[in-house]
Order: C-alpha cells, then sequence, then structure tokens
C-alpha cells in the first residue's frame, strides 16, 4: 500500500465531504419522493378545514362565524404548535428516524378518527391530536432533507420539498370540489376528512426503507450505524463508500434547548423566530379565510374550489423562482425579497373590489408568500448545528403555529367588514417578517452544515 492511500484510509472525512463525493442521486430523489408525500398529506390535513366547515356546521347546526367554527380552524395548528416542540427535541434525542416513523402513523390514526367523529367535541380533540402528530414531521422532514443533501444542491431541494404544500393544495381543493359534487354537505365533510388521511399511509409505507440520518447518529456516538446509513447513499447512487473514518463532530457533554440562545445562535433564533411568525400569522390568517372570502363576494361553492384551485397552481411558479434564487443569489436576499412582494401584495388586495380582481390579486399574494416560504424552509435548517436542528426548526416551527393560532381570529375580519384593519395587519406581519430575516445577517448558500452546538 503507497503512503498516499495510507493517509487518505486514515484521514477523517466529514459528511459533508462524503456526501459531496457520493453526489446527488436515487438516493436524494427518492427521500425528496417520500417526504414531499407526507409533506403534500400534511398540507391536506392543515387546509381541509376550511373547505369541510361548510358541511361541519351543517351537520352539528353550527351557526355562522361561531366560535365552535373557529376552534375548529385552530385545533389542528394548536396541535402542530406543541407537536413541533416536543417531536422537535425527541428527535435530536432518540434520532431522527422513529420520530420520522411514528408522527406519520399517528397523523394517519388521528385523522381518520376525526372523519368518524360522533360529536363536535370528538372532531376538536381528533384535529388537536392530528395537527399533534403531523406538526413533528415539520422538523425531522426539512432536517432529514439537509443532512442527506450535497451541499451545492441542498437549498433548491429544501424548496422542492416545501413545493410538494402546492400539490397537497391542489389535491385537497380538487377533492373538495368532487366531493360537494357527490354528497350532501353535512354528509361530504366525513368523506374529505377521511379521504385526506390516506396519503399518509402511502408515505408510511415508503419511510420504513429510510435509514436514520447520519450526522445524528454521529452527534450521538454512533459510527458504525453512520456509516451504515451512508452505505446505503453510495449503493443507491451508484457509488463507493471511502474507506477512511468518519470525523467525530466533537459535542458538550450536554445539549441543551438553552443553547439555541447562546453564542451566535442567541441572534439568529429570536430573529428567525420573529420571522416564522410573521410569515405564518398572515398567511394563514389570509388563506384560512379565503374560501369564506369568496363566497361572500358571491361566489357559488363550486367556482369557490375552483378558484381555490387556481391559487394553488400560482404557486407553483413561487417555487420554482425560489429554488433558482437560493441558489443563484443566496437564501437571505430572495427570503426578503418574497416577504416584501407578499406586503405590496396585501394592500393590492385591499384595493380590489370585484371578484376577478380579488382572485388575481390573491395569485400574486399566493405566488409570493409560497416563494417566502420555500426561501425559509431552506434557510432555516442550515442556521442551526446537527445536535440542535430538529429542536430548532420544532421552536420556529411551533412558533409559526402560534400564530396559525391566532390568524383565524384575526382573518375573521375578512368576512366583518374590517377588511383594511385585517390587511393592514398581514403587511406588517410580512414587513417585520422581512426585516428580521435581514437582521439574521448571515448567508448559507454554499456552505457546510454546522455539527457542532457552541
Amino acid at each position: 500500500m503507497s503512503i498516499q492511500s495510507f493517509e487518505e484510509k486514515s484521514v477523517p472525512m466529514t459528511v459533508d465531504r462524503v456526501l459531496d463525493d457520493l453526489g446527488l442521486g436515487r438516493f436524494q430523489w427518492k427521500l425528496l419522493a417520500i417526504c414531499g408525500l407526507t409533506w403534500a398529506a400534511d398540507a391536506m390535513e392543515v387546509l381541509l378545514m376550511g373547505f369541510a366547515l361548510p358541511g361541519i356546521s351543517a351537520a352539528f347546526e353550527l351557526p355562522k362565524g361561531s366560535p365552535a367554527a373557529t376552534m375548529l380552524l385552530t385545533a389542528t395548528f394548536a396541535g402542530m404548535l406543541f407537536g413541533a416542540w416536543f417531536w422537535g427535541y425527541l428527535a435530536d434525542r432518540v434520532g431522527r428516524r422513529s420520530v420520522f416513523l411514528t408522527t406519520v402513523a399517528l397523523g394517519v390514526v388521528f385523522g381518520l378518527a376525526g372523519a368518524l367523529a360522533p360529536t363536535l367535541t370528538w372532531l376538536l380533540v381528533a384535529r388537536f391530536l392530528t395537527g399533534f402528530a403531523i406538526g413533528g414531521t415539520l422538523p425531522v422532514d426539512y432536517s432529514m432533507m439537509a443532512e442527506f443533501v450535497p451541499t451545492a444542491w441542498r437549498g433548491r431541494f429544501l424548496v422542492y420539498l416545501e413545493s410538494f404544500w402546492a400539490v397537497g393544495t391542489v389535491v385537497v381543493a380538487a377533492l373538495a370540489w368532487w366531493v360537494s359534487t357527490a354528497f350532501a354537505p353535512a354528509e361530504g365533510w366525513r368523506w374529505l376528512l377521511g379521504l385526506a388521511a390516506l396519503p399518509g399511509l402511502v408515505g408510511l409505507i415508503a419511510r420504513i426503507g429510510i435509514p436514520d440520518s447520519p450526522r445524528s447518529l454521529l452527534a450521538r456516538g454512533e459510527e458504525a450505524q453512520a456509516r451504515a446509513a451512508l452505505q446505503k447513499v453510495a449503493q443507491a447512487n451508484g457509488g463507493t463508500l471511502p474507506a477512511a473514518p468518519l470525523a467525530h463532530p466533537e459535542q458538550p457533554p450536554r445539549v441543551s434547548p438553552a443553547q439555541l440562545f447562546r453564542g451566535v445562535l442567541a441572534r439568529r433564533t429570536p430573529l428567525l423566530m420573529v420571522t416564522w411568525f410573521g410569515l405564518s400569522l398572515g398567511y394563514y390568517g389570509i388563506f384560512s379565510w379565503l374560501p369564506s372570502f369568496l363566497r361572500a363576494q358571491g361566489l357559488d361553492l363550486g367556482a369557490v374550489y375552483r378558484s381555490t384551485l387556481l391559487l394553488a397552481l400560482a404557486q407553483v411558479p413561487g417555487y420554482l423562482l425560489a429554488a433558482y434564487l437560493v441558489e443563484k443569489i443566496g437564501r437571505r436576499v430572495t427570503l426578503v425579497g418574497f416577504l416584501t412582494l407578499g406586503a405590496v401584495g396585501a394592500y393590492l388586495f385591499l384595493l380590489a373590489h370585484d371578484a376577478n380582481t380579488v382572485l388575481l390579486t390573491s395569485a400574486l399574494l399566493s405566488f409570493a408568500l409560497l416563494g417566502a416560504w420555500g426561501s425559509l424552509y431552506a434557510y432555516t435548517p442550515e442556521l442551526f448545528p446537527t445536535p440542535l436542528r430538529t429542536t430548532g426548526m420544532g421552536l420556529v416551527s411551533g412558533v409559526a403555529r402560534l400564530a396559525s393560532v391566532v390568524s383565524p381570529s384575526i382573518g375573521a375580519m375578512l368576512l366583518t367588514g374590517n377588511l383594511t384593519l385585517a390587511l393592514t395587519v398581514f403587511a406588517v406581519c410580512f414587513a417585520l417578517a422581512a426585516l428580521a430575516a435581514w437582521g439574521i445577517g448571515v448567508e448559507t448558500r454554499g456552505q457546510a452544515l454546522a455539527e457542532t452546538a457552541e
């Protein structure tokens, strides 16, 4: 054996170096498809209550604008709030894969339980538990994707994953449209909730063959398992895993969530929380009530569903542009640009006085805000170190869910004549989110993921 080959086998290699050498291949595309399917299923679960509410109101005799109707819209978000924090923390402690499987399984079970709800209380509890389960898929899925993709492709793959939200939006809008024509409203909502839970079952089966994150395994001192996970990547991509040992990141004796507010994270974490809160409050405040708002503008139920379908399609170019720009000009600038466009779009929506203009300005908002979401999902996991990545993702996404709980109450002003006040609140939220994102002051494009927590 030559001295050079001996050195190549003895010098430790980082996971980033191994993944970059193995390159982009079948493993990453398969992981994207599997996580994307579940992310689309999550979008369906989050958005379907806006479509199911008229039928639920008919079945349980809820008056228009009743507190119970608002509680139904917020129950899923409230569950996601606690789920994001709980599952995100757990995934950093016990590994990504177990949470990766558990949350999807529970989401299917509780989603079907909601479809069979005999009482309104049962339905509220089922929707909360569904949110609690799917709240864990966000921090885990994005951490898994970030930790398996080569550096040069990481940003756009994270945006690609977020773009499956548009797929779920299109599917749930089309499904709601079909259900509205096939069943009476008091019966159709059960079919809608039941059918929306089934894609998660397919996603669960597909996830079984995915290994745990090698970065997470190394952070917990499990080098043999980390090598086995990278070996699966090498086999799927047609490459060869280097014989060199893996570089062990030196971790402090104990990593705790408090470290999200220390060192370099002391600035990043609060600003990310503001960004996630502002974008979520504005997005869900507008779009959770948009079907009801369009109905109030004189559109029949079928036209409302068709319009929502068109708005979902308007998200696609927003995602595609974000996927291009995060690698071309960077995550931070792209995110701030889309948030600024969202703030402008909110005021253009305010100036709309007929159904067609409302639809056009809504499409602009859909384009801008989903481009912002795509950029934010690409940016955030890269700002946290591996031992705190899912905990950090869980924290900021939980803050977003907190905004989601509040947003339907503010969004209800769209239907009560306080349109100017509601849209001013949302525009200010987008502007503050843009300022906070800019204030982070860090660009992660082309950078290796941080492996150690300070």
